[in-house]
């Protein structure tokens, strides 16, 4: 039988040879950190517009290509996740049961909760979070009638003699801001920093390394290129300021803003490792790192975020499988409603042509003057070509009806200037044609305005098509609970699938609807 020797032994039989202290040898193993973020069950690639060396990005089966080559080649590899796996038609159908089973087939070793995961309410994800095949961590959320964890706090992985505690918690924003109240009802958040900080405490003795899973910073904004676009990146705010806060504390990994860092960022007071990935599954963050396990030290190696270069990958067939079931089980979100015939992408701050496209479809089937949707409603862009009812469900997946209000040109003046303070990025309108001036004092941005060509008189009746949720106020879109709502119909959804049937092959919609003249 052949005799096997572990290291410990080993180290202390080479020193006594050497006459030097066992502890003069020490064990230093390289040790590599895969993360991701706000995937939100991005399945299949999208265009990379942005990017003349990328054709598609993205795609949870090329993903889990990716990871796969990626630990092959390391000595040493955990991989985790900051929450956001939740969203869209696949995941709403089956009450988030494929999205943690995706994650399992993907090898992860911890994830922590984003808000996303509680948007069938928390009772579900209580019942679904034992399916995954890993720890499900928040410290932080607890139940308001006995301070009771609603999640497990902590993990300890352990691998090649390498102990790494994981917390996972989220901030208070992303809890309050995000998650509408009824689906966290009955719960409450404490404080990340102090939460965190008190089980760094308790594990901090018993492992090498500590990794903290954030779900905090200021929430994303609906762009799939914000990585080329600074005018939208939100920052990494909360993150930073917790790892300058936190003691013993060795990398935090982040999530919920959607931000991203091509290389990881070391505070200067702690030197606390921060690192974001993006989201939508386009990076593969990786993080290499020195750990003693003798000395409990660790240092930074190397840090990158991977493409997932969707046409130089394979497609996994696990995960393939797995969507292809889900998608089995639902046979009408495979069904081709219309074809494109150029990528429909988004912009925050600005037009964008899917916002256009969704507009337009809004006003024509409430045969309204002006109709508008806010950028942070859309959801996701539509590639080139064959549109399926799964994209149009993950486009909008929200319950809205359509609602069709009376305003007047006055109003509807108010209503631009609202949407010209960027709350949740700019609105997207049909019907009309506006200039506007970003850098003039809020409430004097709007310069001048037409509805179907016409100039706007502030006494004449408009009727402007929207989103429920925005018909009653809701938004900060005050001015349409001053209107008189004239009807409320179908879903904003059914309305889309139903137009988009009906016109079948699609021009998406050119730019030109409103103009900042600032930046012309």
């Amino acid at each position: 039988m052949k005799k096997v020797i572990h290291r410990p032994i080993l180290a202390t039989l080479v020193a006594t040879l050497l006459g030097t202290s066992s502890y003069a040898i020490a064990e230093v193993h390289h040790v590599t950190l895969l993360h991701t973020n706000d995937i939100e069950s991005v399945y299949e690639p999208v265009d990379a517009f942005w990017n003349p060396d990328i054709t598609r990005i993205g795609g949870i089966p090329y993903l889990a290509t990716l990871i796969k080559e990626t630990r092959a080649k390391e000595e040493t590899s955990f991989l985790l996740d900051a929450g956001d796996i939740f969203t869209g038609s696949l995941a709403k159908k089956s009450k988030g049961k494929l999205s943690f089973d995706l994650y399992s087939a993907m090898g992860y070793d911890v994830i922590t909760l984003g808000n996303h995961e509680f948007e069938y309410g928390w009772e579900t994800l209580k019942q679904t979070m034992p399916r995954a095949a890993y720890p499900v961590l928040n410290a932080n959320i607890k139940f308001e009638q006995n301070d009771a964890p609603f999640a497990q706090p902590y993990t300890i992985l352990e691998q090649d003699g390498v102990r790494v505690g994981v917390i996972g918690v989220m901030g208070i924003d992303a809890f309050y801001n995000t998650m509408w109240k009824g689906n966290r009802k009955g719960l409450t958040i404490d404080d990340p920093i102090a939460v965190t900080q008190y089980w760094v405490d308790k594990i901090r003795d018993d492992v090498d390394m500590i990794v903290v899973l954030t779900h905090q910073n200021k929430t994303a904004p609906m762009q799939t290129d914000k990585e080329a676009d600074p005018e939208v990146q939100r920052g990494f705010d909360e993150d930073y300021d917790m790892a300058g806060k936190l003691t013993g504390v060795d990398v935090i990994f982040g999530g919920h803003s959607d931000h991203g860092l091509w290389k990881p960022v070391v505070h200067p007071k702690t030197g606390t490792v921060i690192g974001l990935t993006f989201g939508q599954g386009k990076y593969l963050g990786y993080t290499k790192f020195a750990v003693d396990t003798d000395k409990h030290s660790v240092k930074l190696l190397e840090g990158k975020l991977i493409p997932v270069e969707s046409d130089k990958l394979k497609r996994d067939e696990k995960t393939s499988q797995l969507i292809e079931t889900a998608r089995s089980k639902h046979p009408e979100l495979t069904q081709t409603l219309a074809t494109l015939d150029k990528t429909a992408y988004r912009s925050y701050y600005r037009e964008s042509n899917v916002g256009n496209l969704v507009a337009d479809i809004m006003r024509t089937a409430a045969n309204a003057d002006i109709s508008m949707i806010s950028s942070g409603s859309i959801r996701v862009d539509l590639n080139k070509g064959p549109v399926t009812m799964e994209n149009i469900m993950d486009l909008f997946p929200f319950t809205d009806k359509l609602s069709l209000v009376e305003l007047t040109g006055k109003q509807v003046k108010e209503l631009l200037e609202y949407s010209y303070t960027l709350p949740y990025g700019l609105a997207q309108f049909s019907g009309i044609e506006a200039q506007y001036d970003s850098q003039k004092p809020e409430g004097n941005r709007l310069l001048t305005l037409k509805v179907n060509g016409s100039a706007v008189e502030n006494d004449q009746v408009y009727k402007v098509a929207t989103y429920s949720y925005a018909a009653s106020g809701g938004d900060g879109y005050k001015v349409f609970s001053e209107g008189e709502i004239l009807t409320e119909t179908g879903s904003i959804t059914q309305v889309l699938i139903e137009q988009l049937k009906a016109q079948k092959n699609i021009q998406v919609p050119a730019l030109g609807r409103q103009i900042d003249v600032s930046k012309q």
